[in-house]
């Protein structure tokens, strides 16, 4: 969908953000979080493991789908209500926050962290180093153990975490590990649908 098309009268700079980490089987999962979502929500920012020059053509194929505006993230763009930004394949996405507040994003060229790049690890360690007003941390279907650490730590600072759970996980090998370190409420272990819904009904508080 043209940029033009979506209703860009709603974005505004916000202190609020979703954080989301996914691997394999994480497009599908995606699919069904980001069609749920109005065109005012919350920005998402995401860590999809996917290899360099794939997350352009899936970040389109995703704005296609969802009102947001879905984008392969940018080093310095500040975050608005009513996007989506996709970490691009073979960089680190982190989150900043500004002189004057704002949040803002930072794509690096670091080293892997445990062989990942871009890493959801990295992701959500940023969100907690920033501080936002509000963030939520969800960790999604996916193999390994990559975002498992920093959703335990954004857990343990307040704030509210969700896991994928194994009926509903293409492959339950990130969210299992979150869910032995006990990082999420056993409340918030939940099938990919719900998700969608909490996701939803966060974006719009």
């Amino acid at each position: 969908m043209k940029r033009a098309e979506k209703n860009a009268s709603l974005e505004r700079p916000t202190t609020r953000l979703i954080a989301i980490g996914s691997s394999a089987g994480g497009p599908q999962a995606l699919e069904v979080v980001l069609r749920g979502l109005e065109s005012h929500a919350l920005p998402l920012v995401i860590t999809q493991h996917m290899p360099e020059n794939f997350t352009l053509a899936f970040a389109r194929r995703m704005d296609e789908l969802a009102k947001p505006i879905v984008k392969e993230a940018t080093d310095g763009e500040a975050l608005l209500t009513g996007h989506v930004y996709i970490a691009p394949g073979g960089k680190h996405l982190i989150v900043t926050r500004s002189a004057s507040g704002q949040l803002r994003l930072a794509v690096t060229d670091t080293e892997p962290v445990r062989r990942h790049k871009p890493s959801v690890d990295v992701l959500f360690h940023s969100v907690l180093e920033v501080a936002p007003d509000a963030a939520l941390g969800v960790l999604l279907t996916g193999m390994g153990n990559d975002g498992a650490q920093g959703l335990l730590d954004l857990f343990k600072a307040g704030y509210p975490t969700l896991v994928q759970d194994e009926a509903t996980s293409a492959v339950w090998g990130m969210p299992r590990e979150a869910v032995k370190l006990g990082a999420a409420y056993e409340r918030d272990i939940l099938p990919l649908a719900a998700i969608a819904a909490r996701v939803r009904e966060f974006s719009q508080q």
